[in-house]
């Protein structure tokens, strides 16, 4: 073989590699089932770990270590630590520290942040080390204990700021909480420290909650997921919607439209924005938002028009939105670049009808609005075509990450297993 025609052959293998979604020398562990869930053509999964404890999102060093907050201490530790040693997708290392619980976790300019029910605290990162080996440094603190929507999941700007939930610590403000026909609270009080977004400081250790926060949008009753959408700088969250609407209102909704509504709502936020929680809700049927029951509504009446900022897109009620990342990675095609994956947890609000939701979504996007309807990205998590209780799901998708080649991660609340969806055209 003349040396032209080696050549010729040997660029045609590369390019086959590169357009295949990964090298075919890859020695990446695939499951023959994909670890229990279906993805779409052309979609393989690993299974990177499994039993790790009661996962909440999910983060990468740049290395490719994985880092999960825990909603229960595993041996007295909140966070899980795991190291794929040979680089065929299945950590073989996991170790675990800290002493708190909680949700938010990323990994951010050499640091781990994470965020229990009341701080925000960050670890040194050590090159080569998967556990870091300084104590964490608060970096917010102060947070009330709530005994509703307690978490505290984050995101980052560009310009060194940290944005958190705080979620209401009620389901509507009402006067007796959870109570069939109560009144809500006008004003309502929990809006003064709850129920919106807050900006902090990055860079600073030592805030408080009351001292150095900036609210930044209200009217949000819990946002569990939220993003810094780095393509058009700009803060996006998907909220969980309220509860009870027939048990607390049965005079104006059936238990088929308690299931159905109100809609989980993804929000664009600007600085400033009110989304309307505890006066409205979102029936994403009709297309726009109503007055709540606990403020004069009765299911037909709408909200007053342009008070309140809307929706870019409406899921249907009581699935649960967990996590929200935006991709900009290559290894997947060319239509997901820039659009948002959303994970959505289940609810216990759809009884007695079937459960809904127990899957990840892909949102496109084509600057800072949606180009087109969400996509089922991957599903199967629950494992049983009719549901009706989150408990009896086999998994629940909870986090999201982005991996270090562009594949994506995704976190499971039941026992903590990890699955990395890898393209591969296959």
């Amino acid at each position: 073989m003349d040396i032209l025609k080696y050549c010729c052959l040997l660029f045609l293998a590369f390019t086959i590699g590169c357009n295949s979604g990964i090298n075919q020398e890859t020695k990446l562990n695939f499951e023959k089932d994909d670890g229990g869930i279906t993805l779409p053509d052309g979609f393989q999964a690993i299974v990177v770990a499994k039993n790790i404890g009661a996962g909440r999102h999910i983060t990468t060093a740049p290395n490719g270590d994985i880092y999960m907050a825990l909603s229960e201490l595993h041996n007295g530790n909140g966070i899980a630590a795991l190291r794929d040693n040979d680089e065929d997708g299945k950590a073989e290392t996991v170790k675990y520290f800290g002493n708190q619980t909680g949700t938010g976790i990323q990994v951010h300019s050499g640091y781990l942040y994470f965020g229990s029910d009341t701080s925000i605290v960050r670890y040194q990162m050590t090159d080569g080390k998967l556990i870091p080996e300084a104590d964490p440094e608060t970096v917010v603190g102060g947070f009330a204990t709530q005994q509703q929507h307690a978490v505290k999941p984050f995101t980052f700007d560009r310009s060194g700021n940290i944005y958190v939930n705080i979620g209401a610590p009620s389901n509507a403000c009402q006067q007796q909480m959870r109570t069939p026909g109560s009144a809500g609270m006008d004003p309502c009080p929990q809006l003064k420290n709850h129920g919106g977004i807050w900006q902090f400081s990055a860079t600073e250790t030592g805030q408080t909650f009351q001292k150095d926060g900036q609210r930044y949008a209200t009217g949000i009753r819990n946002s569990v997921a939220l993003d810094w959408n780095l393509n058009v700088n700009e803060l996006y969250v998907a909220q969980h919607g309220r509860d009870q609407l027939h048990s607390l209102w049965s005079d104006y909704y059936t238990t088929k439209e308690n299931a159905e509504q109100p809609a989980e709502e993804l929000f664009r936020v600007n600085k400033g924005d009110n989304f309307g929680w505890p006066y409205t809700y979102y029936n994403w049927k009709k297309e726009q938002k109503m007055k709540a029951p606990e403020y004069g509504g009765d299911g037909e009446t709408p909200a007053e028009k342009g008070k309140y900022e809307n929706p870019i897109m409406a899921f249907s009620g009581h699935w649960a939105p967990n996590d929200l990342v935006f991709y900009n990675g290559s290894q997947f095609s060319g239509k997901y670049k820039n659009g948002a994956f959303i994970a959505f947890h289940g609810s216990w609000n759809r009884a007695p009808e079937p459960q809904q939701g127990y899957k990840v979504v892909f949102v496109p996007f084509d600057g800072p609005t949606p180009s087109g309807d969400y996509k089922e990205f991957a599903d199967g998590f629950a494992g049983k075509d009719s549901l009706q209780s989150p408990r009896k799901a086999q998994y629940r998708p909870m986090g999201i990450a982005q991996y270090k080649d562009g594949s994506l991660l995704i976190s499971d609340s039941q026992e903590g297993k990890i699955w990395r969806i890898v393209y591969t055209g296959n």
